[in-house]
């Protein structure tokens, strides 16, 4: 199924989208509830604001992302990475 320059907002529930692929699509006060984004790839995405919580992250991989602001668990990540790389100077 294809939707194009579609302006509605979407419902699906019990919905199996495997294979799908969302380009400039604006997903701003998108709610994902009980959801299996395992393999999900995001790409030049601005998830600025983005809360996640009680979610599996292991094995996610973040790069070349701008981190300003972000925290886990009330941390700064800025402050997390700058600790690791003193503590691991050559």
């Amino acid at each position: 199924m294809k939707l194009h320059q579609m302006t509605e907002a979407i419902d699906a529930n019990d919905a199996n989208l495997s294979g799908s692929v969302f380009s400039d699509v604006k997903l701003t006060d998108a709610t994902f509830s009980d959801c299996n984004m395992a393999g999900l790839h995001v790409r030049d995405a601005n998830l600025s604001n983005a809360r996640i919580a009680n979610a599996n992250l292991s094995g996610v991989e973040i790069t070349d992302c701008n981190l300003t602001g972000l925290t886990i668990d009330g941390v700064q990540v800025s402050d997390m990475i700058k600790a690791y790389k003193a503590a691991h100077k050559d």
